[in-house]
């Protein structure tokens, strides 16, 4: 992969300055003082509506079915033989789905032979894939079985994990000095030092261990910004039940799981009219989730090619990238390997969606299962993989 030609995008205009008594929060500072430069590298140009308005999430309530459509309420069950037929209806629906979207388990033989001859590399999404869709974000932990299972996938795979949350947070939930890790949805990569010792796309660091290794931020310049918006929200939602607001250091997620859906409105609504003071932040959907993230043509699939090409798997034939991941995120990795051919993403999910992925699993305890599988073939195999 050419990392240069993925680089470069025209430059959004100079945005305009914060006025803080819109937001109704006197002690912050405006962003983007006089003088404040950035890079012109990875800067996307937003469409606009020939009104000059920003289009889609900035301009009309598309937040809100977005909101809704990224998070379905499950159909409430009543204790009469209605509540059988809906169980039912719902089975037939996504063993239907699965005719589309099979399950990784019993295409297990079918991996197997993709993978004959070649090096598997596995990238793991983190909430949804390896632990549960918790209440609370900050105890969204793995179980004991699924860490031993992915520590053991490591052991025999290169394995990374790709996560919305900052890269530290994702570390602690997982500690495991085997992975690599990338956060803030692949805006913030660790890796070991394998490439040009001077390649000005790194920084150097050490990690938890004392060892040295390289860091890959495209979005470093947008830190001011993005902590500025994190204590704006939240001031904003603060009287908002339910709501909690999350800095994951290159973007913030406001997650309303436990907020009433009559406030979903609210939430959105406050979300929106703050970014129309930031022009290089947008707007994304996650499962009860509205992520704020630097406006950056890069996304978990670039994250993917850049550490395949970290690692030095870069246009390799004898590799096979394998993804897993349940959120919308994840299809951006999905589609790379889709339509370079190389790889297959598995989608987690309990119901049917569509998606770029090749395959399928059902919850975290398949997800688990999948990989106990693939360190059992690894290590019974005499073939290179």
């Amino acid at each position: 992969m050419d990392l240069n030609s993925k680089l470069t995008s025209p430059v959004l205009a100079d945005t305009a300055p914060v006025s803080a008594s819109r937001l109704g929060i006197k002690s912050l500072v405006p962003y983007s003082p006089a003088g404040t430069t950035f890079s012109p590298a990875l800067f996307l140009t937003l469409p606009r509506k020939k009104s000059g308005k920003l289009d889609d999430l900035r301009t009309s309530n598309t937040w809100l079915d977005a909101m809704k459509s990224s998070s379905p309420t499950h159909n409430k069950r009543n204790k009469d033989s209605g509540a059988d037929q809906t169980s039912t209806e719902n089975d037939v629906a996504y063993q239907n789905w699965m005719l589309k979207y099979p399950s990784a388990l019993t295409s297990f033989e079918q991996i197997k032979k993709s993978a004959k001859g070649k090096r598997v590399v596995l990238f793991l999404d983190y909430d949804g894939t390896l632990s549960p869709i918790v209440d609370d974000p900050d105890r969204a932990f793995m179980s004991n079985a699924m860490c031993a299972a992915v520590k053991n996938a490591a052991k025999c795979f290169p394995t990374a994990i790709i996560s919305g949350r900052s890269r530290d947070k994702v570390y602690d939930f997982v500690g495991l000095t085997e992975l690599y890790y990338a956060g803030s949805h692949g805006m913030d990569i660790m890796t070991p030092i394998l490439s040009d010792p001077n390649d000005s796309k790194y920084t150097r660091a050490t990690d938890k261990q004392g060892k040295e290794v390289n860091l890959f931020q495209p979005a470093r310049e947008f830190l001011p910004m993005i902590d500025e918006v994190f204590r704006s929200l939240v001031e904003t939602t603060k009287d908002i039940a339910g709501a909690k607001v999350e800095n994951n250091r290159f973007c913030v997620s406001v997650h309303y799981r436990n907020v009433d859906e009559k406030s979903w409105d609210t939430v959105g609504e406050l979300v929106t009219e703050l970014l129309k003071q930031y022009p290089r932040l947008q707007l994304k959907h996650g499962r009860k989730v509205l992520e704020v993230r630097p406006v950056l043509d890069w996304d978990k699939g670039k994250a993917v090619e850049f550490l395949l090409e970290s690692l030095g798997f870069s246009g390799s034939e004898d590799v096979l990238p394998i993804y897993v991941g349940d959120d919308r995120t994840d299809e951006d990795a999905f589609k790379v390997l889709r339509e370079q051919n190389r790889g297959f993403g598995i989608l987690v999910s309990p119901a049917p969606r569509e998606s770029n992925a090749f395959y399928s699993l059902r919850d975290p305890s398949e997800v688990m299962e999948f990989l106990r599988w693939l360190v059992t073939w690894k290590r019974s195999s005499s073939t290179p993989v």
